[in-house]
C-alpha cells in the first residue's frame, strides 16, 4: 500500500512569486500520484504555464508559478496503486502586499496582513530568461538589448538592480545610451549607432545569491558611403591635453577592405551651443592624431573626423565628448592652497596670494617636445613662477641648433597655453627653442634654450600578425586566434576580414579595432567554408595582411548529443513493449549515430541495460518483460564525441497486452518545408495495427497552449504526409495524428513539438531547368544552411527516391542535383528535399504535365543545337538597284563558317556580288550588284557555328521574282534620275487656312538656270508667281476648287543636266481626299449654327462656312430621315454656305432640322428645330412674302420699247410706242409735264389689246418739246415710266439730250425684307422686267 515518507508542508508566500509543494511515496508496485486543489484535479493544460507536475524518483512535486490570491487553498497528493490510496494534504496562503489591493484573509484569522519590511534590489532572486543574442547593427540605425527575467519577489517598486557594461566599461544613461529595468525585462537601447558602440555588452544583474550576467556582441557596419568607394567614418574621437587655446585630439582609423587606401584625414571642430562645423587642417593629416589651436578661452567645443582615400571623404565620425579650453594648472594654482596652518581657525594661503605684488612675471621653465612626429612637433614648458595676478601670455622663438639666429614663430596669436605645435620645420636640421613670459607690464627674461629637436621619420605601422587559425565555434560562427606582431608599435587593436572560399571579395568582421589576439566571428552562413586574415592597426594605419587562415566550414564545434525525449509506447503483447522517442535537440555537431536504452521497474532506481550493441533508430522492441509490471525507460544518444547524458525517465509504463480492435498511434510526427503560412506533416504509420488494416489518418492541430483541437482533413487521408495551410505567420501550433482502420480510429499519437510558422531565414525553394550543356532535366536546391554530415533526401511523394535507374542524385557544396534519366509522364508528382543535420531545411516541387513538356522541348532544342534566328532569309532593294540578301542570328560566335547555295550551286564572293558578316549583330549577307532575269530561283544559307548549325532559303520565283526585280530596275532608274534635275518629293496637295488648295513638290538638284513648268491635260499654265526652285519647293494654287479643277497636273522640271516628270491625277479618290481636307479646314469648328430664312417660295435654312461646294459630302436630315433634293426640298449652297429650302411649307415639314459635314474622319452637325412659335412665325412671314411677290409678278408694267430721250426735227411726226404688261389689264395714261394728254387729231393716244401703248404726234413743233411719261397700273400696282423729247428746227444743231430726273415709285415695303445679298432659288420665267420706276397701285 502507498506511504509518504515525506509529507506535504504547508507555505505561505507573496502574490506574484512561485511555490512548490513536493512529497516522497513509496509502494510496491510504485504508485501513481495525482494532484488536487481543493478536492478538485489540477489540470496543467487548463493554465498553460501556470502549474507544472514532476515526478522523479520517488519525488513528486507540484510547482505553481506566480501565485496569485486565488490559489489560497488546500492542495493534496493522492498516490494510489493496485493496493490502496494514501493521501497527504498541506494548506497554501498567498498574500499580498499593502497597498496592492484587498488583503487576504483566508486562514489567517481577523486583521491586515503586516506590512513586508524594505526589501533591497540586491536581495531579490532574478532568473534570466530570453536573452539577447549576437546582434548586428548599421551606422545611423537604432537597437534594443533585452533579457527577460523572472524575479522573486517582483516588486513593482523595487526594480532588480542592473548595470550595462561595453568591453567592460560601465555604461551610464545619457543621450546615446538608454536603460530601463522593470516589467520582467531589463533593455537597453542605443538610438543612434556608431561604430563606437560595437563590442562586448554584458547585463549584470545583482541577486540575493551573487550575479546573474549575459553577454553578446554587437556589430556595428558602416552606413553607405556618400561617394562610392570611399572610406568607412574613423571613431572613437578624443581630446586630451586639453589647455586654454589648445586640445590634441586622436582617434582610431576606420577598416579599409575593399576601398582604396587612406591617405589622410580632415579634423573639424564646432563651438556648443552651435551647428557651424569648421575645418582645422587644411591639407589631410596622415596621423590618427592632431593638435587643435587658436581656441577661445574657457569656450567648449566638439570635434569629428572625416577620412579621405583617392575615391572622396567618408561620413564624418560621432562627434567626441565636449571639452572646454581652459588650463588646469591655472586653475590648480588659484584653488589649491599652498600653505595651511591649523588651529582655532584654520589659515589658508595660496599660490595666487603670494604673487599679488608681482609684475613682471618669471621666465618659463622646461621648454621640451611633447610630441614628435614628421608633420609637426608639439612644444611643452612649465609656466613660469612667480607669474603675477595680471593674464599671461607666452612668445616662442626658434633657431637652428648652435646658430644663435633667434626668430619669432608665433606673431600672429597670443599663446595663453604652454602647449604650441610646430609645423614648418625642415627635414633633416635640429632646432632649439625657448619661450618668453608676456603680460601687460613686460616681457620675462628667456627660458633656456630646449635640447636640440629633429623630426624624425614615424615610427610607422605595426607588422603583420603571425600564424592565423580558426576553428569550429557555432553552426553560424567560427573562433579566429592569430600571434601578435612582432613590433606592435604602440598597437591600438586589429581588423580580421573574411572570404568565401572561390569568392574575390573580402569582408570586414568587425568594424571597430579590437584589442585581443583572439575572435569570434559571428553571422557567417552554416556549411559555407570562409578563409580570413588579420590586420593590426595604430595611429599611422593598418599593417600589412596576415596571412590567410586554412580554409573552415562552419560547423558547431564536436559535443556529445542533448538527449533524447519524448519516450512512447507503440505496442505491447505482455512480454515486450515497443518504444519510439524523439531524437536529441543538439545533435553536438555531428551525425547521432547510436541509441541506447536502459529500463527499470517503476518501483526501483537500479537501471539494467537493454541493448549492449547501439541501436541506430529511433525505435527499439524491449523483450523478456514481466506482465503487468510497470516499468520505466530512458535512453542516451551517442555520436563521434561520445555517449550524451540520459533522457529524463518516461512515465510508468505498464506491461499489459494490447487487445483493442482500433489502431495504436502514429508515431515520428516531423515536419518540412515550414513556411509562413504552410508547413508538410508527415509520420509513421503505428506499429499496433489493431483488427484490421490501417485505411487513413486524421490530422488535428491546436495553437500552442490550447487544448481547442481542430481537424484539419474531414476524410481520412491515405498517405502519410498531408500539406497544411492558412497559417497564421509567426504563431506556434502543435500537431497529432490518429490512425483509422475498419473498426474506427485508434489511439491519439503523441503531441508534436510547437512549430512556428515562419521560414528559416534565407529559405530558397526547389527550382525546375535544363542542363544547357547536356539537356538534362533536373531539379535543383540550394540549401541556406548546411553542416558537414548533411545529406540531401530526396522523396518522390514523401516516399524515400533512394538507388532508382529512373533518376540520378549527386551533391556539390550547398547544392543538389536531382537528374531524370528519361523523363516521361511517370516522373510526375511531388519531389520533396530534406537536409539532415539542419533546423529543418527542406523544400517540394509538383512537377507538371506541361512543365514537363516544356522542359523536354528545351532539351530536345539543347541536344540538338540549331543557331537561333532573329530573321530569316530575306532580301531588299538597295540604292542603284542592288539587292541584299541577309538573314539576322540570335548570336554568332567568331569562329562561325557559313555558306550560300544559289540554285544548288555554292556562290562566293567575287564580281557582282559581296558576301559578308558581323558578328556583333549576327548579321550574314550577300548584295548582288546587278539583279536580272538570270538571278531568278532558290537561295539557300547553310550555317555552322559549334555544334549548333542551321539554314534558311528564300524562294524566289514567279511574281516574287518579277515584284522584287521591277523594284530593283525602279531604283537602278531612280538613281539615274537624281543624277540630274529631280523632284525629292513628287506632287502633293495640301489645303491652306482659306481653303485654297495647293500642289506642292520638292525639288533637289537645281540650278539657277533649271526652267520648271506646269501643266493640265497637257495646256501649260502660267501661275502669277513664277516657280522659285533654288527655294527647293513650289506650288501651284487651285483657289475656290471643285469639280472643273479634276484632271491630270504635270510638273516638269529640265537643264542641261536631265529632265525629270512628276504627274498628279486628280481624280477619284484623290479628289475625295482633297474635298475632305477642304471639309477639315472650312466646315467642321467653322461651320455656323443652322440660320433660318424666309423667301416667297418658302422656309430657307442656311448653314455659313469659310467655303463650300456641292461636293463636300453634307447630309440634310429631317427628323432623323435623309432628305433627298426635290421639287418640295430643295437642296444647294453659294461659296459661303450651304442651304436647304422648303417650298411651300405645310404642318408635315415641322420639325428637327440637321445638317450633317464630313471630312472623310469626322463628321460636324449643326441643327435647328422648325417647331411651334419657330414655326408659325416662319409660316406667317413666309406667306407675307409669298403674297407680296405674288403682287410684283402681276402689277402694271413697261416691258419694253420706250427709249429714254427722243430728239425731232420739226415738222416730223414722234410715235411713242411700249408694250406693256399686268394681270388683269393695266390702264395706260400717257402724260406731259406732269399734265394728262387727251386724244386729239394733233396727239393721238392709243391701246390696243391690252398690249401694245401708243402715242403719236403729228408734225411736232418746238411747243411739243417737254417731259412725257407713260402710267401702267393696275390693282397690283403699276410703273411710271419718262421719255424726255427736244423738237429743234430746221438747220439748227441737234441740240444735246437733257436727260430728265425721274420720280422713283416706291413699292409697298414687305413686312420682314429680306437681306440684300441673299440668294432665291431659280423661279419660272415672267415677261422681261424694265429697268424704270414701278408705282404702287
Amino acid at each position: 500500500m502507498p506511504d509518504f515518507l515525506v509529507a506535504l508542508r504547508p507555505h505561505t508566500v507573496w502574490e506574484k512569486t512561485p511555490v512548490k509543494l513536493f512529497c516522497t511515496v513509496e509502494g510496491n508496485p510504485r504508485p501513481i500520484v495525482k494532484w488536487y486543489k481543493g478536492g478538485v484535479p489540477v489540470d496543467p493544460l487548463s493554465a498553460p504555464g501556470k502549474y507544472k507536475i514532476e515526478s522523479k524518483y520517488g519525488v513528486h512535486s507540484l510547482i505553481i508559478s506566480r501565485c496569485v490570491v486565488s490559489d489560497t487553498a488546500e492542495y493534496s497528493a493522492v498516490a494510489t496503486n493496485q493496493h490502496g490510496t494514501a493521501t497527504s494534504k498541506a494548506m497554501v496562503t498567498v498574500k499580498r502586499p499593502s497597498g496592492a489591493g484587498e488583503s487576504c484573509q483566508l486562514g489567517l484569522g481577523p486583521g491586515p496582513v503586516p506590512h513586508l519590511t524594505e526589501i533591497h534590489p540586491s536581495k531579490l532572486e532574478v532568473t534570466l530568461l530570453e536573452r539577447f543574442p549576437v546582434s548586428f547593427g548599421v551606422e545611423g540605425s537604432s537597437i534594443s538589448l533585452t533579457c527577460s527575467m523572472v524575479v522573486v519577489p517582483d516588486l513593482p517598486n523595487v526594480p532588480p538592480l542592473a548595470q550595462w557594461y561595453r568591453d567592460d566599461t560601465l555604461l551610464k544613461p545619457s543621450n546615446l545610451v538608454e536603460m530601463s529595468v522593470g516589467g520582467g525585462a531589463a533593455s537597453l537601447t542605443l538610438p543612434q549607432l556608431a561604430k563606437d558602440d560595437e563590442g562586448l555588452y554584458t547585463l549584470r544583474i545583482f541577486t540575493k545569491d551573487g550575479t546573474a550576467e549575459h553577454s553578446a556582441y554587437l556589430f556595428v557596419s558602416d552606413a553607405p558611403a556618400a561617394v562610392k568607394g570611399a572610406p568607412g567614418a574613423p571613431m572613437s574621437v578624443k581630446a586630451y591635453d586639453v589647455n586654454s587655446d589648445y586640445v590634441l585630439v586622436a582617434w582610431k582609423p576606420p577598416n579599409t577592405v575593399n576601398e582604396a587606401p587612406i591617405t589622410g584625414y580632415f579634423v573639424d571642430r564646432c563651438e556648443a551651443g552651435t551647428d557651424s562645423w569648421v575645418q582645422c587642417n587644411p591639407a589631410p593629416v596622415k596621423v590618427c592624431k592632431f593638435p587643435v589651436s587658436g581656441l577661445g578661452v574657457g569656450h567648449s567645443y566638439y570635434f569629428r573626423v572625416r577620412a579621405v582615400n583617392s575615391a572622396g571623404i567618408s561620413r564624418p565620425s560621432r562627434k567626441s565628448s565636449k571639452v572646454t579650453a581652459i588650463d588646469a594648472a591655472e586653475s590648480q594654482r588659484l584653488q589649491e592652497p599652498v600653505i595651511k596652518i591649523e588651529g582655532k581657525y584654520d589659515i589658508v594661503i595660496k599660490d595666487d596670494d603670494l604673487e599679488g605684488y608681482v609684475t613682471l612675471p618669471g621666465e618659463p621653465t622646461d621648454v621640451h617636445a611633447s610630441e614628435i612626429l614628421k608633420s609637426y612637433v608639439v612644444l611643452s614648458w612649465k609656466p613660469p613662477s612667480p607669474r603675477g595676478r595680471a593674464p599671461l601670455w607666452y612668445v616662442i622663438e626658434k633657431c637652428l641648433a648652435g646658430t644663435g639666429a633667434w626668430q619669432r614663430i608665433n606673431t600672429a596669436v597670443k599663446l595663453h597655453s604652454p602647449r604650441y605645435p610646430v609645423f614648418d620645420l625642415q627635414d633633416g636640421q635640429k632646432y632649439q627653442f625657448r619661450v618668453f613670459s608676456v603680460n601687460m607690464y613686460g616681457s620675462s627674461e628667456a627660458s633656456a634654450p630646449s635640447e636640440p629637436i629633429q623630426k624624425v621619420d614615424e615610427d610607422g605601422v605595426p607588422s603583420a600578425p603571425g600564424k592565423i587559425v580558426a576553428t569550429r565555434n557555432t553552426k553560424s560562427s567560427v573562433f579566429v586566434q592569430w600571434e601578435a606582431p612582432q613590433h606592435l608599435k604602440n598597437l591600438l587593436g586589429y581588423y580580421i576580414d573574411g572570404r568565401v572560399v572561390g569568392a574575390k571579395e573580402w569582408f570586414p568582421c568587425n568594424h571597430k579595432p579590437f584589442r585581443h589576439n583572439r575572435f569570434v566571428v559571428h553571422g557567417l552562413i552554416p556549411g559555407e567554408s570562409y578563409v580570413f586574415r588579420v590586420q593590426a592597426v595604430n595611429i599611422f594605419g593598418l599593417s600589412e595582411e596576415s596571412q590567410e587562415s586554412s580554409p573552415i566550414a562552419v560547423e558547431p564545434a564536436l559535443a556529445t548529443p542533448s538527449a533524447p525525449y519524448g519516450i512512447t509506447m507503440l505496442s505491447c503483447d505482455g512480454s515486450s513493449m515497443t518504444l519510439a522517442w524523439k531524437k536529441p535537440k543538439h545533435s553536438g555537431g555531428s551525425k547521432v549515430n547510436a541509441y541506447y536504452i536502459d529500463k527499470r521497474d517503476a518501483d526501483t532506481l537500479v537501471w539494467k541495460e537493454v541493448n549492449l550493441a547501439a541501436v541506430t533508430e529511433r525505435i527499439c522492441t524491449v523483450d523478456n518483460l514481466t506482465e503487468g509490471t510497470f516499468y520505466e525507460f530512458r535512453i542516451q544518444a551517442a555520436n563521434l564525441a561520445g555517449v550524451g547524458l540520459p533522457s529524463a525517465p518516461s512515465m510508468p509504463l505498464k506491461c499489459e497486452a494490447w487487445t483493442m480492435e482500433e489502431p495504436g498511434p502514429a508515431y515520428d510526427l516531423g515536419f518540412r518545408e515550414v513556411r509562413g503560412q504552410s508547413l508538410v506533416i508527415l509520420w509513421k504509420a503505428p506499429v499496433y495495427t489493431g483488427a484490421s488494416a490501417v485505411t487513413g489518418y486524421f490530422v488535428d492541430m491546436a495553437k500552442k497552449g490550447s487544448s481547442e483541437f481542430v481537424t484539419l482533413n474531414g476524410d481520412p487521408v491515405s498517405h502519410r504526409y498531408l500539406q497544411v495551410t492558412g497559417l497564421e505567420e509567426g504563431s506556434s501550433y502543435v500537431f497529432r495524428v490518429r490512425a483509422v482502420n475498419s473498426e474506427g480510429v485508434g489511439k491519439t499519437s503523441e503531441l508534436s513539438e510547437p512549430v512556428c510558422a515562419k521560414a528559416l531565414p534565407g529559405t530558397t525553394e526547389i527550382v525546375a531547368g535544363v542542363d544547357e550543356e547536356t539537356g538534362d532535366v533536373f531539379l535543383s536546391f540550394e540549401a541556406c544552411e548546411i553542416c558537414e554530415t548533411s545529406k540531401f533526401e530526396w522523396s518522390k511523394n514523401y516516399k524515400p527516391i533512394g538507388d532508382c535507374p529512373r533518376a540520378t542524385i549527386t551533391a556539390k557544396g550547398r547544392t543538389s542535383r536531382l537528374t531524370f534519366t528519361n523523363p516521361d509522364k511517370d516522373d510526375l508528382g511531388r519531389y520533396s528535399v530534406v537536409v539532415t543535420d539542419t533546423d529543418g531545411v527542406s523544400s517540394s516541387y509538383t512537377l507538371t504535365e506541361d512543365a514537363l513538356n516544356t522542359m523536354l522541348e528545351l532539351s530536345y532544342a539543347i541536344r540538338h543545337p540549331v543557331v537561333p534566328l532573329k530573321h530569316n532569309l530575306n532580301y531588299e532593294i538597295l540604292e542603284k538597284g542592288h539587292v541584299r540578301f541577309w538573314l539576322q542570328a540570335v548570336k554568332l560566335s567568331p569562329s562561325v563558317s557559313y555558306r550560300f547555295i544559289v540554285n544548288d550551286k555554292a556562290v562566293t564572293s567575287g564580281e557582282g556580288q559581296k558576301i559578308s558578316h558581323d558578328v556583333a549583330s549576327g548579321v550574314i549577307q550577300m548584295t548582288v550588284d546587278h539583279f536580272t532575269r538570270a538571278n531568278e530561283g532558290t537561295y539557300t544559307v547553310q550555317i555552322n557555328d559549334g555544334k549548333a548549325k542551321t539554314q534558311s532559303s528564300l524562294v524566289l520565283v514567279g511574281d516574287a521574282f518579277k515584284a522584287a526585280l521591277k523594284e530593283a530596275e525602279f531604283q537602278r532608274k531612280e538613281h539615274i534620275r537624281k543624277q540630274g534635275p529631280h523632284f525629292s518629293e513628287y506632287l502633293d496637295f495640301t489645303v491652306t487656312e482659306d481653303c485654297t488648295v495647293m500642289l506642292t513638290c520638292k525639288v533637289a538638284n537645281v540650278k539657277k538656270d533649271t526652267a520648271f513648268h506646269w501643266y493640265k491635260e497637257d495646256d501649260e499654265i502660267v501661275p502669277e508667281t513664277a516657280p522659285n526652285v533654288m527655294s527647293g519647293s513650289c506650288a501651284l494654287p487651285l483657289p475656290l476648287f471643285s469639280r472643273k479643277d479634276q484632271g491630270v497636273y504635270k510638273a516638269v522640271l529640265s537643264d542641261d543636266k536631265g529632265k525629270d516628270t512628276s504627274v498628279f491625277d486628280i481624280s477619284g479618290k484623290v479628289f475625295d481626299d482633297i474635298i475632305n481636307a477642304i471639309a477639315r479646314n472650312a466646315a467642321g469648328a467653322s461651320a455656323s449654327e443652322l440660320v433660318m430664312q424666309c423667301t416667297p417660295e418658302g422656309i430657307r435654312l442656311q448653314c455659313y462656312m469659310n467655303y463650300y461646294t456641292e461636293e463636300m459630302k453634307t447630309v440634310w436630315k429631317h427628323k432623323e430621315s435623309k432628305i433627298a433634293s426635290s421639287e418640295k426640298m430643295r437642296i444647294g449652297g453659294t461659296a459661303e454656305m450651304a442651304w436647304m429650302q422648303i417650298c411651300d411649307p405645310s404642318d408635315k415639314e415641322k420639325g428637327h432640322y440637321a445638317i450633317e459635314i464630313s471630312d472623310g474622319v469626322t463628321t460636324h452637325t449643326r441643327t435647328f428645330d422648325l417647331s411651334g412659335q419657330a414655326y408659325t412665325d416662319a409660316y406667317e412671314e413666309y406667306l407675307r412674302l409669298k403674297a407680296a411677290a405674288f403682287a410684283e409678278k402681276n402689277r402694271g408694267r413697261v416691258v419694253g420699247g420706250l427709249p429714254d430721250v427722243v430728239t425731232i426735227m420739226e415738222e416730223k411726226s414722234l410715235s411713242l410706242t411700249c408694250t406693256v404688261w399686268g394681270e388683269p389689264t393695266p390702264e395706260v395714261t400717257w402724260f406731259k409735264n406732269e399734265q394728262e394728254v387727251a386724244s386729239n387729231e394733233h396727239t393721238r393716244v392709243t391701246f390696243d389689246g391690252g398690249k401694245f401703248a401708243s402715242l403719236v404726234i403729228n408734225k411736232v413743233t418746238t411747243d411739243d418739246s417737254g417731259k412725257y411719261s407713260i402710267n401702267v397700273r393696275n390693282k397690283y400696282g403699276g410703273e411710271f415710266v419718262e421719255i424726255t423729247v427736244s423738237v429743234y428746227r430746221h438747220g439748227e444743231p441737234i441740240p444735246e439730250p437733257k436727260l430728265g430726273q425721274p420720280r422713283q415709285a416706291q413699292p409697298v415695303p414687305p413686312k420682314s425684307p429680306a437681306p440684300a445679298k441673299t440668294p432665291t432659288p431659280s423661279k419660272p420665267q415672267t415677261p422681261a422686267q424694265s429697268a424704270k420706276s414701278p408705282t404702287p397701285a
